[in-house]
């Protein structure tokens, strides 16, 4: 009997944080070992209640959702996303300009999809969250990478971004706030980032799901609303600041020159009328949820959970010796480095398996962000202040002695 092969296309598709080490803890799990599973941005999981804007949109109106609704999204939740944007300063936007989806992850299909051709490329930060990379691959192209600089606070560097612009360049892609590293960038660096999409005709993807997750006094600044003259595709969704991630509820803005976008926009239209509708249940809390700020305000400032527990897991950090960090000024991620001469690191990924196996922590491996180098890794804080205080206690004693063979 011949084996059914996996297809060329699949090589280089990876998914780290639920790959190999996520299968190897939730078989530890089942064998009744306790795993705290820091590999994944799940707000729920960790004890995050629905909020009540949402519980309210919903009761009494679930047999409003039975019907598959309009391909695009229900007009009340564009209407509300629309008033997001225009209040972010984005400028020539309607509510046809909107593409809901299940989640953000399947709007990015979406827009990849109609865009490339074999032998494309298109432009994406190091370390990125994963989903762009394996998309890009997913349609035949090629995923460029340019490097983020931890020296400069992990802001792309521009000039390294220049070096890789090629004729086949299709696209950039900008993470703001980023994942994994929960870096913010300023204006001056958007418009940076902006000029070179500019000086070479490139779409610009603005992944901004964590817009609303920003602290320490600073704001979020929207890629589109510095660029009106470009086409940019801004997405942004609720599963991270209502803690909505099972709602699967993401969306994309199209916004820049209509005329110059006509033709593809005809690509992403047969690909969300081929799945007919996104989840129409989840689509009736979106104008609650962008009414409802104080939801995600209420994270982020002190005393908040997000606050507190940013703070819990780098005070514990600072006492490991061996570990450096870029303090996260947003969502609830942090990619500390590990120091390789000390460890003598040679593979990230053993790194964090001898981690799981030690003291049953989870971590993501910085390569599962396409960073080239052994020496990073994800955590995830969003377990209580005191459970994130334990976990980093117990991975300042694994590290304690610890040299990779």
């Amino acid at each position: 009997m011949d084996l059914i092969q996996l297809a060329d296309r699949m090589e280089h598709v990876h998914s780290d944080i639920r790959g190999e080490l996520f299968h190897l803890a939730n078989k530890m799990q089942r064998e009744g070992t306790p795993v705290l599973k820091l590999n994944t941005g799940n707000p729920a999981a960790f004890g995050f209640p629905l909020p009540e804007s949402i519980r309210s949109a919903i009761e009494g109106h679930t047999h409003e959702a039975v019907a598959y609704c309009d391909f695009q999204g229900m007009p009340a939740a564009r209407d509300a996303i629309i008033r997001y944007e225009r209040s972010k300063g984005v400028q020539g936007i309607e509510p046809d300009d909107v593409f809901i989806g299940n989640g953000v992850s399947e709007v990015v299909n979406f827009a990849l999809m109609p865009l490339l051709n074999p032998g494309d490329e298109v432009l994406i930060p190091t370390p990125s969250y994963s989903l762009w990379g394996n998309t890009v691959l997913l349609a035949g192209a090629k995923p460029v990478f340019y490097r983020c600089d931890e020296q400069s606070g992990w802001n792309p560097d521009v000039a390294d971004l220049k070096k890789k612009v090629t004729s086949r360049t299709r696209a950039l892609v900008i993470i703001n706030p980023n994942n994994p590293t929960g870096v913010l960038y300023s204006t001056e660096v958007l418009q940076q980032l902006i000029q070179v999409a500019r000086e070479h005709d490139l779409i610009i993807f603005s992944d901004e799901i964590y817009d609303r997750l920003v602290m320490d006094g600073l704001k979020h600044v929207s890629t589109a609303s510095l660029a009106p003259d470009l086409t940019v595709i801004t997405m942004n969704g609720l599963s991270k600041s209502h803690s909505l991630c099972g709602y699967r509820c993401g969306w994309m803005v199209i916004s820049g020159p209509r005329a110059k976008t006509e033709e593809y926009r005809k690509g992403i239209v047969q690909l969300t009328s081929l799945r007919l509708c996104s989840n129409a249940l989840a689509q009736l809390v979106i104008p609650a949820a962008l009414e409802d700020m104080e939801t995600p305000a209420a994270m982020v400032r002190p005393g908040g959970r997000l606050y507190e527990q940013r703070k819990a897991t780098i005070e514990t950090l600072d006492k490991i010796e061996g570990i450096s960090y870029v303090k996260n000024v947003a969502a609830f991620y942090l990619f500390p480095k590990l120091d390789v001469k000390k460890f003598n690191i040679t593979s990230d990924k053993q790194f964090a398996r001898d981690l799981l196996m030690e003291t049953q922590i989870l971590v993501v491996p910085g390569s599962g962000f396409d960073w080239p180098d052994p020496d990073h890794f994800r955590i995830v804080m969003l377990p209580e202040a005191g459970e994130l205080r334990a976990a980093m206690e117990r991975m300042g004693n694994f590290l304690d002695g610890y040299r990779q063979k």
